[in-house]
């Protein structure tokens, strides 16, 4: 058992049938609900109280998959591995766990999920095809109240530094950039026309618009893989790819699409929010150094 992409609700239910005839470590799975609403950071861990997969632990975007917010590092800045590790922990991840996230919002948040556990060095993770939406329309069980507790477990954060790039490091190299920027955004968002979130409208120079959107049907479903590769095919094929949004979150679907073509990326985690930062509060010279 190993699936590090997309696992679909027949195979999980078939592994939560596993898991629950045998009482051993064989079949170790943990199921991440990690149900958002950025209107209402409350209301994914109410609708898990509400109904949830059965096993299933609940991961907030604002508690678990972000550190605590500074004046750069954008909305959602990206958690330490000690604080990560200590969530994974918490939630009963050990080394060899499979674990797969879910979310009802089309891989917004769960691909965030999938994109920590990967930085960190845990690769058995996959994103349930259709989220919370297709286990509902395959008329699976599904349990409310409170997660069950885990055994803690023995998770170890080992970051990829590679994975990720920071203003310093895209900022200088505005002119000549040895990579193609993908804003993730709305294309609304992206040409400046609208922005209801961050305090300055546009993006990034040099970037293209390629929204997360495109990367599944309304009901949350992934398009087919010859669709994600028509979807990508005007970036050519050796050309160093690094994606934002507007805080490092929904960029990780577009990051979840390349790696299933194959396709390597890498996360501006700050993203248009740690940029506009920078922009209403510049740093000095001395204080950059």
């Amino acid at each position: 058992m190993n699936y590090q992409g997309v696992i679909e609700v027949s195979e999980l239910a078939a592994l939560l049938a596993h898991k629950k005839g045998h009482q051993d470590t064989d079949g170790h799975v943990v199921i991440l609900d990690c149900r958002y609403d950025l209107a209402d950071s409350e209301a994914g861990a109410n609708a898990f109280l509400e109904e949830h997969i059965p096993g299933a632990q609940y991961a907030s975007l604002h508690r678990d998959l972000s550190a605590p917010c500074d004046r750069y590092g954008g909305r959602h800045p990206f958690p330490s591995p000690q604080q990560f590790a200590e969530f994974a922990r918490t939630k009963g991840i050990n080394s060899d766990t499979q674990v797969v996230v879910y979310d009802a919002q089309r891989f917004a948040f769960a691909a965030r999920a999938w994109w920590i556990l990967r930085h960190f060095g845990h690769t058995r993770v996959a994103i349930l095809n259709g989220g919370f939406g297709a286990w509902k329309r395959a008329e699976l069980d599904t349990e409310s109240g409170e997660a069950q507790p885990l055994a803690t477990g023995n998770f170890s954060a080992k970051a990829e530094a590679q994975d990720l790039l920071s203003y310093d490091d895209i900022y200088p190299h505005l002119n000549t950039p040895p990579w193609q920027l993908v804003d993730a955004r709305e294309s609304k968002r992206f040409l400046g026309n609208e922005e209801p979130i961050d305090p300055i409208a546009g993006h990034i120079p040099g970037a293209i618009n390629k929204p997360w959107q495109a990367i599944t049907d309304e009901d949350g479903v992934l398009r087919p893989t010859t669709a994600l590769k028509e979807h990508w095919q005007s970036i050519p094929a050796d050309d160093d790819i690094v994606c934002y949004c507007g805080s490092g979150v929904t960029a990780c679907v577009n990051l979840f699409s390349l790696f299933l073509i194959g396709r390597a990326a890498r996360l501006y985690p700050g993203s248009w929010s740690d940029w506009c930062a920078h922009i209403l509060y510049p740093r000095n010279t001395a204080a950059s150094a």
